[in-house]
């Protein structure tokens, strides 16, 4: 890897003795090259053309796939309508995009993801599931798999198929030890990429299993990809609560229907004396959700059998189809499923020319 870093910097020093300056970050994973310029705002025709350049230079290295230059320096604005372009192209053939969210990690998000997709494919819908988290990819884990994917003849690359889902994560691309030191804008642009350049195909439903937060990610996301609506999931503690507030906001900001609140976490019934324990607050979610003037979904215990479950890499609505944690799932499920339809059957405005 660190020999692929030091040819690249090579090359660009021949192109132009000034590209290497620009490099804010280079890293080399699964035979991609992610690479960052800094970038002067007010010469985006002339960075853009470097850009192009680069990339064109850079895929001529032996054992490289891909190269993707994103430019960190300019505005929002400058960059959004060709990522927008994008990354609408990648998943036009999916009907509905939820994204599942928290303000804050460590709320039990990516677990709640899984099970909403299994549970919405038991409903009879085709679902993929995006882990747009980076820094700690999850469902790898929570699937038991991490196959690498394959690349489809149009040189798209083909979702893991697991449990009926398509998944993707960059869990599956890179080792499992290997941290992503990324900036920002190198983020985003790997999570475009597995919008875009995945042949998600004809999907019903495609879950993304949102970054914890309210940063870059997250508000790119927001602002580029159309999204049916968000759920929101937090722990009835006050402290996630404020957390979770957060990202109802910026959803409404960016005009992404909220779907409601998931409480997860949501109480502890001991599994020898049966005595119930409400450890982390009692309803804090379903008393925010009707605060902040949202559906509240339903709630999920802290249940040992769900832990074990995910685990060993298989959902418990797969592994114990009749437990209350599942039927609560697929209630959650039938619940969404039901606010989409709301959402696409509104009445919209009927523009009349003569």
């Amino acid at each position: 890897m660190s020999d692929v870093k030091t040819l690249a910097i090579e090359k660009l020093k021949l192109l132009n003795p000034e590209y290497p300056e620009l490099i804010e970050a280079i890293v080399v994973a699964n035979k991609k090259i992610y690479l960052s310029l800094k970038t002067d705002k007010t010469k985006i025709d002339k960075f853009t053309r470097i850009k192009l350049q680069i990339e064109k230079e850079l895929s001529a290295i032996d054992g490289i796939d891909s190269v993707s230059v994103s430019l960190t320096s300019h505005s929002e604005s400058m960059q959004s309508k060709a990522d927008t372009r994008a990354v609408t192209s990648g998943i036009s053939e999916v009907r509905n995009i939820i994204s599942v969210a928290s303000g804050k990690g460590g709320v039990g998000k990516s677990t709640i993801s899984i099970n909403l997709a299994v549970a919405i494919n038991q409903l009879g819908f085709s679902v993929g599931l995006l882990d747009a988290d980076v820094y700690g990819p999850s469902i790898p884990k929570l699937v038991g798999d991490r196959q690498k994917p394959k690349k489809s003849k149009a040189g798209k690359i083909l979702p893991i198929q697991k449990y009926n889902i398509s998944l993707m994560s960059i869990g599956f691309l890179v080792p499992e030890d290997s941290p992503m030191i990324w900036r920002g804008p190198m983020v985003i642009t790997a999570v475009s990429q597995m919008l875009n350049d995945v042949e998600w195909g004809q999907l019903d439903y495609l879950i993304v299993d949102m970054p914890p937060g309210t940063g870059d990610v997250q508000l790119t996301m927001a602002q580029r990809v159309p999204m049916s609506g968000a759920v929101i999931v937090s722990t009835p503690q006050d402290l996630a609560l404020i957390d979770a507030i957060k990202g109802i906001e910026m959803f409404k900001k960016v005009n992404v229907p909220i779907l409601g609140m998931i409480e997860n976490m949501s109480t502890f019934i001991c599994p020898n004396c049966k005595n119930e324990s409400h450890i982390f607050g009692f309803e804090g979610a379903k008393v925010e959700a009707k605060n902040q003037n949202v559906d509240f979904l339903g709630d999920i215990p802290l249940e040992i059998d769900l832990r074990e479950c995910s685990d060993n890499g298989k959902p418990i609505m797969l592994s114990k189809t009749d437990s209350t944690v599942s039927k609560k799932f697929l209630e959650i499920a039938k619940l969404v499923k039901s606010k989409i339809e709301d959402n696409s059957n509104s009445e919209k405005p009927n523009i009349i020319i003569n």
